[in-house]
């Protein structure tokens, strides 16, 4: 029996890949386009028919890498902001909040994404940065985001980690940062109740 999330994330992964394919079809029709324009042309314009014909050649390629991708399994690297994976192509891929949680990623661990044919995101860290450990004092803002607070300094947190702690602003937490970088989140190594 499928949840709720299963049948919105299978809805999401069909509109990606329909998306996908209509840029594919729309990137093949420009290019026909193209070529017919060089078979209606006067024999004048045909001196730059070698660029021309480099440049579909260009997008041809592209476009069968493009269909190569959407029929089988996808691999990608990216960084992580602190909520998602930046690729490096500058796509962002939302990060189950428990997956970040009890992996305690940091801000610039480097993730490998996998998406197989079925459509499942698939997360491992591969490239974690080196970190420091900070105790603070976890803190609750306004909007009920959870901070740590530490040396004038706050550090964002992940809800989840801070309820599979259990934790209640006031309480003494254990942060993981990036220890050679600023950063705005943290990973909640532990939680000291008060």
């Amino acid at each position: 029996m499928k949840n709720k999330n299963q049948d919105t994330e299978s809805i999401f992964i069909a509109k990606s890949k329909y998306l996908l394919l209509r840029k594919i079809l729309q990137n093949v029709h420009d290019n026909l386009g193209k070529v017919i324009q060089i078979l209606e042309a006067e024999p004048e314009a045909m001196d730059d028919l070698d660029d021309k014909m480099a440049g579909i050649s260009q997008s041809i390629n592209e476009i069968t890498r493009d269909l190569e991708v959407a029929g089988s399994e996808r691999v990608m690297e990216g960084v992580f902001d602190g909520e998602k994976m930046i690729s490096q192509d500058g796509q962002e891929y939302t990060i189950p909040a428990n997956y970040a949680s009890k992996s305690k990623l940091v801000e610039g661990d480097i993730l490998k994404l996998t998406i197989n044919k079925r459509g499942d995101f698939l997360y491992k860290q591969i490239g974690p940065v080196e970190r420091k450990k900070i105790i603070g004092t976890l803190g609750i803002d306004k909007n009920g985001d959870y901070f740590v607070s530490a040396d004038k300094k706050k550090w964002k947190v992940i809800s989840a980690s801070v309820t599979y702690f259990k934790g209640q602003p006031g309480d003494e937490a254990v942060i993981l940062v990036p220890k050679d970088a600023a950063s705005k989140w943290s990973a909640i190594e532990n939680i000291v109740k008060k």
